[in-house]
């Protein structure tokens, strides 16, 4: 079923279920209370299936973004723990797994996710706006999702299309995008949430803020949320027009509405997560212990825990509303099974399932027909491993293959060749091979020049460098060290257009400052540079003095013309100095420019890494 025919269905279902209420006066279930024995007619047992930040990984990733951590063991070499890894990941995969989880529970399961679902994709969805990834999901069966920040890749209308279909008149490829290559795009058949983004002035959300599922005789009500500080880590333009509510104060009035509508079982679906602390692993054969990188299901119950400095969820889930019975959160890529007090000091189950369809969560959990609720106490979750030892779903395989046909002349398209790796591995002071690569890409790209002005230096995010360039990586039968037009989008896949702009050299201080202070004290962002442009990195920003350019020091009463993304540009990544910068210009692509600049210095050979110090 279509989902605007879902919502239909779903107001209808709920005035009866209000109506049911009035008539019976049923209690709202006590959190915490058990199931009574000697009744099996009053309860049913029911499954829940999760996953977040898909991403449009439709094909199995590759690299440590396809591999899971399962276990530890002593490097015999070093002495030292070493994690015990995976591969897994890919739609193909995920939609087997989840098929066979369900066997069983016919009738009586839900699959829902809590965002990112599209955005940041890999090139065989990117070409298409993500429609791929879409027809995907409606494949495998998602009943709800929330968005997510990078739902807000395109813009806000972006999301609503691939919400109710229609396509773009993109021109048939224009910037290596295709819309509907078949003609049509039908959209999701599943629900995707929007309850604390809404027009600017208005109370009005720009996609339903909740939906009800009937999951066998339970009416289950998802409500669906973003992080409020979406706009602060997106395009400005993509989220131009909107606000984005406080996700406590959202979700508790969602929630009290549909407790009104007469449901009592609801679930928090929402893109905001936490980070697991480390595990302690003993060595078998010494006793010695070590602090090593949590395992897939360490977090809540095997040593590991949600940290309290990097797991913004926390906070969030203690405040939610008692009436809401479960939360299924995303953004931070990490997996965790964890249960949180509520306000009453109720545990209550917050979930993860790390990023690209490498987990997915199977929740257990018993609804009382008599108070229709959730017996809280009964709520069980598991994070699963999606293994690539099982049949291959032929449904997402033949997906996979017509876009693959579709895109392959996109691309195979060798841009040119390098010596060696080109990975984002940073130094000590936060430099990276492939982000001076970038930085310099976009300093040299011609389309942001104007008026006779041109940049001098170039700062790119590095958020923004998604994988690592490899030399002997050839998918499509490329020689060694070729890069082709696939692997290059890969690393920046967020198709964000290049702006020139004036800052002063005061404002390029203030900037290297907002690296490790303000919105990223906590965890510093280096922006990556390019050559000519050289500093020292304090622990408040560049040692004053040590900013230079051409071995010249910058002077901060100067204005120097400065070339970024558009993400950048307006402020996202918690660096403000560039939104006050003067004589904003839009110019080509970021991947334009990457593509033409590798093929211009090729063979490349990365530089030592000198241009930040500590």
């Amino acid at each position: 079923m279509h989902a605007r025919r879902t919502r239909l269905t779903t107001a209808a279902a709920l005035g009866a279920s209000a109506l049911l209420l009035a008539a019976t006066g049923a209690p709202s279930l006590a959190s915490g209370q058990e199931p009574a024995p000697g009744d099996p007619g009053r309860y049913e047992q029911l499954q829940m299936l999760s996953f977040n930040d898909f991403h449009g990984n439709l094909q199995a990733p590759s690299g440590s973004s396809g591999r899971t951590v399962v276990d530890h063991r002593i490097d015999p070499a070093t002495g030292q723990p070493v994690d015990v890894t995976q591969d897994s990941g890919g739609v193909e995969y995920l939609a087997t797994h989840l098929k066979q989880a369900r066997k069983g529970h016919q009738g009586r399961t839900v699959t829902v996710a809590a965002g990112d679902i599209v955005g940041a994709s890999p090139l065989l969805s990117a070409a298409f706006h993500d429609e791929p990834t879409v027809d995907a999901m409606n494949k495998l069966g998602l009943d709800v999702t929330s968005v997510g920040n990078h739902e807000f890749d395109e813009g806000y209308k972006e999301i609503q299309r691939l919400a109710n279909g229609g396509c773009l008149p993109d021109g048939d490829g224009a910037n290596n995008q295709n819309s509907c290559p078949d003609g049509k795009f039908r959209g999701a058949d599943y629900d995707i949430l929007a309850a604390n983004v809404k027009y600017a002035g208005t109370q009005r959300t720009i996609l339903p803020a909740y939906a009800v599922k009937k999951v066998g005789d339970a009416r289950i009500g998802f409500i669906g949320m973003t992080l409020k500080g979406t706009p602060d880590i997106v395009t400005a333009a993509g989220v131009q027009g909107l606000r984005f509510t406080d996700e406590v104060t959202t979700a508790n009035a969602v929630a009290r509405k549909l407790v009104k509508k007469g449901v009592s079982s609801i679930v928090v679906l929402i893109h905001q997560g936490g980070v697991p602390t480390t595990q302690t692993y003993t060595d078998p054969a010494t006793g010695k212990t070590s602090q090593v990188n949590p395992t897939y299901d360490a977090a809540c119950g095997k040593g590991a825990s949600l940290d309290p400095a990097a797991s913004p969820i926390l906070d969030i889930s203690k405040r939610l509303d008692p009436s809401i019975d479960m939360v299924v959160s995303g953004h931070t890529h990490q997996p965790y099974v964890c249960d949180v007090p509520d306000p009453a000091g109720n545990p209550r189950m917050v979930t993860s399932a790390s990023s690209f369809g490498r987990l997915f969560t199977d929740t257990e959990l018993t609804y009382d027909r008599q108070t229709r609720d959730i017996v809280r106490t009964s709520v069980h979750a598991t994070n699963q491993v999606v293994t690539r030892d099982v049949r291959k779903d032929p449904a997402q395989t033949s997906l996979i293959e017509r876009f693959t046909a579709l895109v392959r002349p996109i691309a195979a398209k060798v841009l040119g060749t390098i010596s060696t790796d080109v990975n984002r591995t940073p130094n000590a002071a936060g430099e990276t091979a492939l982000g001076d690569l970038i930085a310099d890409a976009q300093l040299a790209d011609p389309s942001v020049v104007t008026g006779g002005k041109t940049p001098v230096v170039a700062f790119m995010n590095p958020g923004g460098v998604r994988a690592d360039l490899t030399y002997a990586n050839s998918p499509y039968g490329e020689a060694p060290g070729e890069v082709t037009y696939d692997e290059a989008f890969t690393v920046q896949p967020f198709n964000n257009y290049l702006v020139s702009l004036d800052l002063t050299g005061q404002q390029i201080y203030d900037l290297l400052a907002q690296q490790v202070t303000g919105a990223n004290a906590g965890a510093p962002k280096v922006l990556q540079v390019s050559k000519g442009f050289a500093y020292r990195l304090g622990a408040s920003g560049a040692v004053d003095g040590s900013v230079t350019l051409d071995g010249q020091p910058v002077d901060k009463g100067a204005t120097y013309r400065v070339v970024t993304n558009n993400f950048l540009a307006g402020g996202g990544d918690g660096f403000p100095a560039f939104t006050q910068g003067q004589d904003v210009y839009f110019g080509g692509l970021d991947i334009d420019a990457f593509a033409a600049y590798l093929t211009s210095v090729s063979p490349y050979t990365p530089p030592a890494l000198n241009r930040i110090t500590r």
